[in-house]
């Protein structure tokens, strides 16, 4: 028989909320917030009233000293030796009402939950403007366990109420004084908790987790670190949360981290201090080592523990500093992004604060000289999506990359070499139109092409105003006041037979113009509405918004499959245009080419070839699975039957990351690498003429 990782603990309400009063349990307010309905709370109690079951409760033992004191906290008296799993909705419930304490609330706003009940039907409410009222119900029953109140005393003052309103017989009377007696008794309802050993890994918690609860919200290394300062750090805990809640409203009268691109969460914020201190994305290892633990030989100290809580605490301060934040800000406006929903990747943009915050408190670096560095990076981790597949993985060797680094020029060109690496002509030319294939309103090459416009000055199309100037988050209006306008308007395509969304919705078919411009042009087909916009504008004007806004000449008469395939070459090279000038800012400071992939001593000879491919060919296995990646190609069916082909494609989804890696497939016809002609490098050795050896070196 196999060794049982746990045990079988009985507990009463009593007991269990004395040991949570106390500490023993540990219930941290942010390990999750506080997600129930108060009507799920007015259940829960309805349920142990009448005598249901209401399930298991899963419990940890905590491998820490119990003789440490907690730091940080006036009510408890002891350290947590048990973390709870699964239950804490039903814990954080229980506990807030019979001890009448604020729960935190997922907007991070505190909030009593207040429960009412009628002894004469035994039925319970959630407190509301009507129960407090109606004199048939106790309006919150948290006072019936309150130790301060005589409970003689609420009974006769509900008695008393009820009467005023009504006529109350002894048989009546008796049956409110059981029922509100059996309410009070809940105190020794029976619980059991499955304590799981404190040998267990976290990951096997996880596991277990999942497991019995697969309707419950999956507990994540973030909870697990959360809870662990909620007992050595309380008061690091509760910044994360004051500065959670303080970003999503703005401030009158004091410094505020409120902005307009992110509503951080803890754990969010937590991330970026872990990554600042340690140098390290996996979450699991962070665990392991505030705990103390050795990961050699698996040991826990304390005096390990506290060194590692020291270096956390140097790190939060400058992760949680306003003006940090607010001067990191700066570098995703800089980049062309201005709200919140021009930013398709949270982690991207929290990443780029770590390498900002290390950059600027580490190794000094002049705002001036770091601001367009990180500006470029986010560019670059937007627009390839770098942390949307394995971000720990990712994050991890781009933290390794900087343990050689020195001094400030150093950082700066590592990172701008990572940026050149996968930012060459091949993606310019190849990936990015293809990524641009989509009617995805989320899609960060659509988004990388509204930056664009901005780093570029544009103005909206068929106007004098700027493109910066319309999109700015703070102009609130019942219309915006630029609106994505399709070129081709869906009417009109349905004319032609084009009647699927994802065709009529195509990045391709976007652009932005006034809210008016767009309800005048209404279905009218291009060749329609042109003639009269033209009328208001000088050539020279239209010419600068038909380059800008990457419209071919004569687009309004072009079949509407030829255009897209036109304009997807040209928004590429204006977010590659815009890119550009982003890097002319970086090598100002540092000297550095643009693309050291196209310096002579390493140049590529690549010669392209065009393949027909077969619209009928099934391959008969699935494409290979990448390295950071599985190959997803949009249409299988449209790779041609060639060794040479896949082995190239399987190569170039290792440069490009996740989903870039898998979609080089236009829409006709395949471009694909013939061959490869390598010239002699300065050293004088000659490469072979092999695709996957110029793929690695690039």
């Amino acid at each position: 028989m196999s060794e049982t990782k746990f045990k079988k603990v009985d507990y009463s309400l009593s007991l269990l909320v004395g040991e949570i009063h106390i500490g023993r349990i540990g219930l941290p307010d942010i390990q999750r917030p506080f997600v129930w309905q108060n009507t799920k709370v007015r259940d829960l109690f309805d349920s142990m009233y009448r005598g249901y079951p209401v399930g298991y409760l899963l419990f940890w033992e905590n491998a820490i000293d119990p003789s440490h004191k907690t730091i940080g906290s006036d009510m408890k008296q002891t350290t947590p030796s048990i973390v709870i799993v699964d239950g804490q909705q039903r814990l954080t419930s229980l506990y807030a009402v019979i001890k009448g304490v604020q729960v935190l609330r997922s907007n991070y706003r505190r909030e009593r939950i207040r429960i009412a009940f009628n002894p004469l039907r035994e039925i319970f409410e959630v407190t509301s403007a009507a129960t407090e009222r109606d004199r048939s119900f106790i309006p919150d029953i948290s006072r019936l366990w309150n130790d301060d109140v005589d409970q003689r005393q609420v009974e006769d003052e509900y008695v008393d109420g009820l009467r005023s309103v009504k006529e109350v017989s002894d048989d009546e009377r008796k049956f409110i004084l059981k029922s509100i007696a059996k309410l009070r008794g809940l105190s020794t309802f029976p619980f059991t908790a499955l304590e799981l050993a404190a040998d267990i890994s976290e990951e096997s918690v996880g596991e277990v987790f999942v497991r019995i609860n697969s309707r419950g919200t999956p507990l994540n290394q973030a909870d697990f670190i959360l809870t662990l300062m909620s007992v050595f750090w309380e008061e690091g805990r509760k910044d994360l949360e004051r500065f959670c809640r303080e970003s999503r409203a703005p401030a009158s009268d004091a410094p505020s981290p409120y902005n307009h691109f992110i509503e951080p969460n803890p754990a969010q914020m937590l991330r970026v201090g872990v990554g600042l201190a340690f140098k390290r994305a996996r979450l699991q290892h962070v665990y392991s080592i505030l705990r103390g633990k050795d990961l050699e030989s698996g040991d826990f100290s304390e005096e390990r523990r506290e060194v590692q809580f020291k270096n956390l605490k140097q790190a939060q301060p400058n992760v949680l500093n306003v003006q940090y934040w607010h001067d990191f800000m700066q570098c995703i406006r800089a980049a062309g992004y201005r709200t919140k929903r021009m930013v398709s990747s949270h982690n991207a943009l929290l990443y780029a604060y770590m390498f900002y915050l290390i950059g600027r408190t580490e190794y000094r670096i002049d705002e001036h000289m770091l601001r367009p560095a990180i500006a470029q990076w986010f560019f670059m981790s937007t627009i390839t999506g770098r942390y949307s597949g394995s971000p720990e993985s990712t994050l991890e060797s781009d933290l390794s990359m900087l343990r050689d680094v020195k001094t400030p020029d150093e950082f700066v060109k590592k990172l701008q070499n990572v940026c050149n690496i996968f930012l060459t002509s091949d993606f310019w030319n190849l990936v990015l139109p293809n990524e641009l294939a989509t009617s995805s309103s989320r899609s960060p090459s659509l988004f990388a092409f509204e930056a664009a416009l901005i780093l570029l000055d544009a103005p909206v199309l068929f106007s004098k105003f700027k493109v910066a100037e319309m999109m700015d988050p703070a102009l609130k209006s019942s219309h915006a006041p630029v609106e994505r306008h399709h070129l081709f308007p869906r009417g009109y395509l349905a004319k032609l037979g084009i009647t699927e969304t994802r065709d009529g919705n195509q990045i391709a078919n976007y652009t932005y113009v006034e809210w008016l411009d767009n309800l005048k042009i209404s279905d009218q087909s291009p060749a329609e509405y042109m003639p009269h916009i033209k009328e208001r504008l000088s050539p020279e004007d239209l010419a600068q918004m038909y380059r800008f806004h990457a419209l071919p000449d004569n687009w309004e008469h072009m079949d509407y499959p030829d255009f897209l395939q036109r304009r997807r070459d040209l928004m590429a090279q204006i977010i590659r245009e815009s890119y550009e000038r982003l890097t002319a800012g970086v090598e100002a400071h540092i000297g550095v080419p643009a693309n050291p992939s196209l310096r002579s001593d390493s140049i590529w000879r690549i010669r392209l070839r065009r393949v027909q491919v077969d619209p009928t060919y099934q391959p008969a296995h699935r494409p290979a699975r990448q390295a950071h990646g599985e190959c997803r190609a949009q249409d299988p069916g449209r790779f041609p039957q060639c060794q040479r082909r896949n082995t190239v494609h399987r190569r170039i989804g290792r440069r490009y990351p996740g989903r870039l890696g898998s979609r080089l497939l236009p829409q006709r016809r395949q471009d694909v690498f013939a061959s490869c002609q390598y010239g002699e490098s300065q050293h004088g050795r000659k490469d072979m003429d092999s695709p996957a050896r110029k793929f690695r070196r690039l």
